[in-house]
C-alpha cells in the first residue's frame, strides 16, 4: 500500500519503474554504501525501488509540492529504510522560485510547466497506448489546470554537503518537468567525481538532450539515451550516463 494523490497516476509512474529501462538499469549498479539522489521524487516511488533493489542505500529524496510530499514522507517512512525526504526543489542556486502545481497531474508540475505543452504531450501518450480520441479528450479535459506556489530552492551539492558529506553518490536521479539543466548547473565542480552515475528525463527543447549530454560528457560520463514507445512524437527522452572507467 503507498500514499497517493492519484491512484491511476501512481501506477502510470510504476510503469516506468517496473519495466527494463534506465531507471533499472542505474538500480541495479548501487550498492549499499551508496546515497542515491531523487532530485523530483513525486510520490517516491523511484526511491522505493532504489531502496528494494540495493538493501542498504541511503536514498534522499526531494519534492517541493506541500501536498505530493505529504505523500511522499508516508511512503519513505513506509518502504525507504533510512531514506531522507526533504520538502524542496532543487536547482542551479538557492532561493524561492514560484512553482506550478497539478493536483490532477503532479508528475507534470514544475517550474516551468506549459498547459497547452503538457496537454499535447499527455495526448500523443495516451494515442500510442491505444487509446481512442474521445477517451483522450475526457481524460486531458482540465488536467493540467495549475496552482502557483512559491517554493524553496536548494542545489545538488548543498544536498550533498548535509546529507552525503563522505559517501559516493550511486546514482543522481532527475525528472523535473524542464529544469533538468537547473539541476545540474547546481553541482559543483568538486561533486561531480562523487557521482557515478546520473539517469534523468530530458525535455528535448532546443537542442536540450545534446547539451545535457554534452554537460555530462565533459563530466566524465558516458551518456545513452532512449525515448520509450509510447513517447514518440513528444519532447520526453531518458538519459543514462555511468562514470568512464
Amino acid at each position: 500500500m503507498i500514499a497517493c494523490t492519484s491512484p491511476a497516476e501512481a501506477r502510470m509512474l510504476w510503469g516506468e519503474m517496473s519495466t527494463t529501462g534506465f531507471y533499472r538499469l542505474a538500480a541495479a549498479e548501487l550498492r549499499p554504501s551508496d546515497v542515491a539522489i531523487d532530485i523530483g521524487a513525486n510520490i517516491g516511488l523511484s526511491a522505493m525501488m532504489f531502496a528494494d533493489t540495493c538493501p542498504g542505500v541511503k536514498v534522499v529524496t526531494a519534492e517541493p509540492a506541500p501536498a505530493t510530499f505529504d505523500c511522499l514522507e508516508r511512503n519513505v517512512a513506509s518502504h525507504v529504510p533510512g531514506g531522507v525526504p526533504l520538502r524542496i526543489a532543487v536547482g542551479a542556486e538557492r532561493g524561492v522560485l514560484p512553482f506550478t502545481w497539478y493536483p490532477r497531474a503532479t508528475a507534470n508540475s514544475g517550474f516551468y510547466a506549459d498547459r497547452a505543452a503538457d496537454d499535447e504531450a499527455t495526448k500523443v501518450y495516451l494515442r500510442n497506448s491505444g487509446l481512442p480520441d474521445e477517451a483522450i479528450d475526457m481524460i486531458t479535459a482540465e488536467l493540467h489546470e495549475g496552482e502557483q506556489i512559491d517554493v524553496e530552492v536548494t542545489t545538488v551539492s548543498a544536498i550533498i554537503d548535509e546529507h552525503a558529506p563522505d559517501s559516493e553518490i550511486g546514482v543522481l536521479k532527475i525528472d523535473v518537468e524542464r529544469a533538468e539543466m537547473d539541476v545540474l548547473r547546481g553541482v559543483a565542480e568538486g561533486d561531480w567525481p562523487r557521482i557515478r552515475a546520473v539517469v534523468a528525463e530530458v525535455h528535448d527543447i532546443d537542442g536540450r538532450l545534446a547539451q545535457v549530454c554534452d554537460l555530462l560528457g565533459r563530466q566524465g560520463f558516458t551518456a545513452r539515451t532512449r525515448q520509450d514507445a509510447a513517447l514518440i512524437g513528444t519532447e520526453l527522452h531518458e538519459v543514462y550516463a555511468t562514470r568512464r572507467r
